[in-house]
């Protein structure tokens, strides 16, 4: 199940296909959906929580904690609307464009993909497009 949860005034719209696509994107990977708790929040919690668990003193858009179990995806993904609207605006997308692919981010990290290395990130960067692409496929 993918719950929403929010630490910031900003609401997602639509949940239920956003719901419907991540559930889709976790079985185009013959991954099983457990509990995938979305948070949305501004930099200063999530650079706490960078700062507190990963040791790391640096903004960023999303932090993942994975809790999955075999092929069972379970976790937590921390998502700063702050973040998502600034770079939207460098990579001249909009805000929607950029937030689906934070979120599907943290999906895929929870699927095992990784991006520390130049050669994984690439391999998230094709991943992400191509799930973007279902967000636009209707779900059954």
């Amino acid at each position: 199940m993918i719950s929403y949860n929010f630490e910031t005034e900003f609401k997602l719209t639509n949940r239920a296909k956003y719901s419907k696509w991540l559930s889709a994107v976790i079985r185009s990977e013959g991954k099983k959906e457990g509990e995938i708790n979305f948070i949305f929040c501004d930099d200063d919690y999530l650079i706490n929580l960078n700062q507190q668990y990963l040791h790391h003193d640096t903004l960023t858009d999303i932090i993942t904690f994975d809790y999955s179990v075999g092929n069972e995806l379970h976790g937590d993904v921390f998502v700063s609307v702050e973040r998502v609207r600034d770079n939207a605006g460098d990579f001249k997308v909009t805000f929607e464009e950029e937030l689906k692919r934070v979120m599907v981010h943290g999906v895929l990290h929870l699927c095992g993909y990784k991006d520390k290395s130049k050669k994984d990130e690439e391999q998230m960067r094709v991943k992400e497009d191509e799930k973007i692409i279902l967000f636009h496929v209707e779900q059954k």
